[in-house]
């Protein structure tokens, strides 16, 4: 790692802080002796709220960009319409009551962010994940079970922010600095300055050093722990007259398809971070993620955006249609072929390919809405899936959270028409989804949005581990290989804390 010249100097500084509340101070680092995991360990270590986000692109090779962030200037959770925003480290905490993404537009308006030349495509925001009972907020629907025991939604804005870009190897290191009129401007600049220094240190130390005496080395050892049990939330019984449930209300009219999940559950006997490493290894998924917020660990490798706003365009990439992988290339072939010549999978596919079609038209201007590669095939570690892609201009006066708000929850783990299909889930499964088929990902200062759906996610909270799964029912489902479909979805999760748990 060489250093390199600090930016903005201090003079731009002084510019900057006279209209921005929240300005940056950067410099880039060689970052050729690492990977994304270790520098967010040595990174991380010590603080609570914390994330890494890395991809996987076309199931084969790593994403250019990887992000990681600590150490929050500001939280905001919610949970219903009650609303927390802790800042300084929780000297300074604001309650009250409204609608979550409301209320996370103005609070991003607020933080006023300057723009500075030389900065990666993403260099902060509000990080974080959107619930599945989000949707409670946006549409009116029965609020018949009681809160689950973490936030709705949770994110962060975090003071520390590394943007790795494996394809230069350089790391960008970016300190936030926050900012009121009475602040002595070369104070804060000189404390930023400060932050990135002790910064450096962390990221040229030895991994080891860093936990030699930390109650985080457990992450790091390597024997063999006693393999955990799973217990599902329903008996294949009951899931199976869920399945019948469902399926009499389709066939009166109610709806075409809807997406029902069970949940499977163990003992969280290590730390999430070695299930991350596990996770990576046998399922690397365009969105892999380590989010730690509060009390609630998210590890997920998920296959599927939700919704993504790059410069005005919006796009999504539906998921319908699944097979397993072959054991060898010639079955991987044969399985490829089934799915796409099989009407069911084709034909719900295109329902939600439509379904996404609309949501994006409702934000989108008139004209603008396409489908690109329509029904192309995309192999992950353990499953292969059809995919296309749907895409759009923003409509002027649109924004950020006007896109959110237009496409959750996706179509894909809720149903069509989308409504009554989330009606009817809240009515059959026995408990909430909580951040399983919400979304995890970015609300970037310059107004761009990222986030992915939850799913093939572990989600760690209270000593236990919990994996969600779901499938598409329609009129001629089969209970039966529905339910092994839920099986199928969860099973790399299981394989990952099989190996995090035997170690590796």
């Amino acid at each position: 790692m060489s250093d390199q010249p600090f930016f903005p100097d201090i003079a731009h500084f002084h510019e900057l802080a006279v209209r921005h509340r929240l300005v940056p101070v950067a410099m880039e680092i060689t970052a050729d002796l690492d990977t994304p995991l270790t520098l967010f360990m040595k990174m991380s270590v010590g603080y609570g709220d914390k994330f890494l986000f890395e991809s996987m692109e076309g199931g084969e090779k790593w994403g250019r960009w990887s992000f990681i962030g600590c150490d929050p200037l500001l939280s905001f959770t919610s949970r219903g319409k009650r609303i927390t925003i802790r800042e300084d480290g929780n000297k300074k905490v604001r309650r009250f009551t409204g609608q979550p993404l409301p209320a996370l537009r103005r609070l991003l308006a607020k933080l006023a962010a300057a723009e500075v030349p030389g900065l990666p495509r993403f260099c902060g925001g509000l990080i974080g994940y959107l619930g599945y009972d989000l949707v409670r907020s946006l549409e009116d629907l029965p609020n018949k079970r009681p809160l689950l025991p973490y936030p709705d939604t949770a994110f962060m804005v975090p003071r520390l922010l590394v943007a790795h870009d494996s394809l230069r190897q350089k790391a960008t290191l970016i300190c936030w600095t926050r900012l009121s009129g009475s602040d002595d401007v070369d104070a804060v600049y000189a404390d930023a300055i400060e932050r990135l220094r002790a910064l450096i240190v962390r990221l040229r130390g030895a991994l080891r050093v860093h936990y030699r005496n930390h109650a985080e080395n457990r992450l790091l050892i390597t024997e063999s722990i006693a393999e955990p049990e799973f217990t599902a939330n329903m008996t294949p019984g009951s899931f199976a007259a869920m399945v019948e449930r469902a399926k009499e209300y389709i066939l009166a009219g109610d709806v075409i398809q809807v997406v029902l999940s069970q949940r499977f559950q163990t003992e969280a006997k290590l730390l999430p971070v070695r299930l991350y490493r596990a996770l990576r290894q046998v399922n690397p998924s365009p969105y892999l993620f380590y989010l730690q917020l509060g009390k609630v660990t998210q590890i997920g490798s998920s296959p599927e955006i939700l919704v993504r706003l790059t410069g005005g365009e919006i796009e999504l990439r539906p998921i319908a249609g699944t097979r397993r992988r072959g054991k060898d290339e010639e079955e991987d072939l044969a399985l490829e072929k089934e799915l796409l010549a099989d009407p069911k999978e084709r034909a719900e596919h295109v329902m939600l390919v439509d379904l996404g079609r609309n949501d994006v038209g409702r934000i989108a201007e008139g004209g603008s809405v396409s489908v690109r590669d329509l029904m192309v095939v995309e192999r992950y570690s353990h499953v292969m899936h059809l995919v296309s892609g749907v895409c759009g201009k923003l409509a002027a006066g649109k924004d950020q959270f006007d896109v959110v708000a237009a496409c959750f929850p996706a179509g894909t783990v809720s149903g069509a028409p989308k409504i009554r299909a989330m009606e009817i889930i809240n009515e059959l499964e026995p408990e909430r989804r909580g951040p399983y088929a919400g979304a995890v990902g970015y609300f970037g200062f310059g107004g761009a949005m990222d986030f992915c759906i939850t799913i093939r996610t572990i989600i760690a909270y209270a000593g236990k581990l919990s994996i969600q799964a779901g499938a598409g029912i329609v009129a001629d489902s089969d209970p039966e290989r529905e339910y092994q479909e839920t099986i199928n979805k969860s099973m790399a999760l299981r394989r990952a804390v099989e190996l995090a748990y035997k170690g590796f």
